[in-house]
């Protein structure tokens, strides 16, 4: 079996055991989170998306990260919060209460996304040669701000997943990884629902 093909349906696999924990605000995400990097990063690599592969190594230090935050969650606010709300077991086991994005969150992240943005597409037209600069370097750049939003379990970060799903859907099947595409399809739909689950979870903004 070609090797593409196989790090395609591994990452596939990997990806919706993922996407089926970031959906239930499982803490375990974290732990698939820092095996399913290395399969991307050689499919990545293999394909030509420098960006990409580079972001794996930004993935695990993430998944580290939104590990211990999750975990350093104040056990007792959230244990009330969950009787009041419904919230479910994960939820209520210690971890941060899901919640909506600050309004005042909204310009220091979009000043961080155009930063990365164009930060990378810098690196990739000097240092590489790839061919899609600009949509590797979007997507590189949205799922940076998108991962620091999971870590702090903001439900808005569905929406920036969606927004990177969606442009990657396009720029994998340009780069012949079809497989990997349809992954990226069936995210979408489930970055809607994801979006839904948590908004009725979540405590409001402030």
């Amino acid at each position: 079996m070609e090797w593409k093909l196989i790090l395609q349906l591994t990452g596939v696999a990997l990806g919706l055991l993922y996407l089926w924990l970031e959906y239930r605000a499982d803490i375990r995400l974290w732990i698939v989170g820092l095996v399913m990097p290395v399969v991307h990063g050689a499919l990545y690599f293999k394909a030509g998306l420098y960006a990409d592969c580079s972001m794996q190594l930004y993935y695990i230090a993430a998944g580290l990260y939104g590990w211990a935050v999750w975990r350093r969650g104040r056990a007792g606010k959230t244990a009330a919060a969950a009787a009041a709300t419904g919230a479910d077991r994960a939820t209520a086991s210690g971890s941060l209460p899901i919640r909506r994005t600050p309004w005042r969150y909204v310009p220091a992240l979009t000043a961080a996304y155009a930063a990365l943005h164009g930060a990378i597409y810098l690196l990739l037209t000097r240092f590489t040669d790839s061919s899609v600069p600009f949509w590797d370097s979007l997507t590189t750049a949205l799922c940076i701000v998108a991962y620091w939003m999971l870590s702090r379990k903001l439900a808005e970060q569905w929406l920036v997943w969606l927004a990177v799903d969606l442009t990657t859907v396009g720029l994998y099947l340009y780069k012949g990884i079809p497989i990997t595409a349809g992954l990226y399809a069936l995210y979408s739909a489930l970055a809607v629902a994801g979006y839904v689950r948590w908004l009725r979870q979540a405590a409001p903004a402030r």
